[in-house]
């Protein structure tokens, strides 16, 4: 683990010029990485559910931002939104892959996809590519997709992807950050091969007192989340430095996955860490990316990686 002991938002590089889109960027990590980008000089598209939340948090913020509604679990929504920007930007520098959804009971998308997957992994795959050629013309493009720490414990079931035999509400959030990971690692190897200039990489932030787990709708994880490891969380400010220092820092390079670098990475200064085996596994990630854009009708038209 490569550890950034110094490094925190004040240290994000001029991002004067640069475009920024932040996904569920009205609350928590998304809204502290808002906050950073815009503080640094960057004019940030908050990519939100709930446009009067967006535009409320959009004015506690203030700086240079437009508020544009996003709902992830929704496909249509997703290619709206990627169509809006494609006419009112010419290049988009950042892309913060951030909103995501806790543990709900068994809930299908637009799409009839299971909620999680669909909101945490395929809109944010289809999004992604969707403004990808809008990522190649910014300058320092980055793709970052935040992933957590319950991708280690996450499993792959191609054969019920969406729990239509058997439902978990951890189990598939695990599997959606899981998913998460093995995307940003592929396209990290996809992007290379295609000698792009765009930068995938990673993050988690450790354990980090947000709203997702104080609105788990369930009673039990809503308690253990909410309010019995409440005390060993870090706030979303220091949660929220991993996906700002993969997004800005001029050291963070392409196919790293960056989180605290404290003990069991719960808390801490960002720094570079270990993917779960599972994540780097080949043909689990050709087979999720295959499947992803089948499911998302979005493809990417990039090489696969030789092994």
């Amino acid at each position: 683990m490569t550890k950034h002991q110094s490094w925190g938002a004040d240290r994000i590089p001029d991002q004067r010029g640069r475009v920024c889109v932040v996904t569920g960027a009205n609350s928590g990590l998304g809204l502290e990485t808002t906050r950073a980008l815009v503080r640094a000089g960057g004019h940030v598209v908050l990519a939100v559910r709930d446009e009067a939340k967006g535009c409320e948090a959009a004015e506690r913020v203030g700086g240079s931002t437009e508020v544009r509604r996003l709902d992830l679990a929704d496909l249509d929504s997703v290619r709206a939104f990627a169509g809006r920007l494609r006419e009112e930007h010419t290049r988009v520098d950042v892309l913060v892959n951030n909103a995501g959804v806790f543990a709900p009971p068994r809930t299908l998308s637009a799409q009839g996809y299971e909620l999680q997957l669909a909101a945490n992994h395929l809109g944010h795959f289809a999004l992604t590519g969707l403004l990808l050629d809008l990522l190649a013309e910014g300058r320092d493009p980055r793709v970052v997709t935040v992933s957590s720490l319950n991708h280690r414990q996450g499993r792959l079931d191609f054969e019920d992807l969406h729990g239509e035999r058997r439902y978990s509400p951890m189990g598939h959030y695990n599997r959606s950050k899981l998913a998460n990971a093995v995307f940003g690692w592929q396209l990290h190897r996809r992007l290379a091969a295609a000698g792009s200039p765009v930068r995938s990489l990673l993050a988690h932030p450790g354990y980090a007192a947000t709203n997702i787990q104080t609105s788990a709708p369930t009673g039990l994880l809503k308690f253990l989340f909410g309010r019995l490891l409440i005390p060993l969380a870090q706030g979303a400010e220091r949660g929220a430095l991993p996906q700002l220092y993969a997004a800005t820092a001029e050291e963070a390079r392409s196919g790293q996955f960056i989180g605290p670098g404290g003990i069991g990475e719960l808390r801490g200064a960002p720094g570079a860490v270990e993917f779960a085996p599972r994540a780097l596994d080949e043909e689990a990630g050709r087979r999720l990316w295959t499947e992803s854009e089948r499911l998302t009708g979005v493809r990417y038209g990039l090489p696969a990686a030789a092994v």
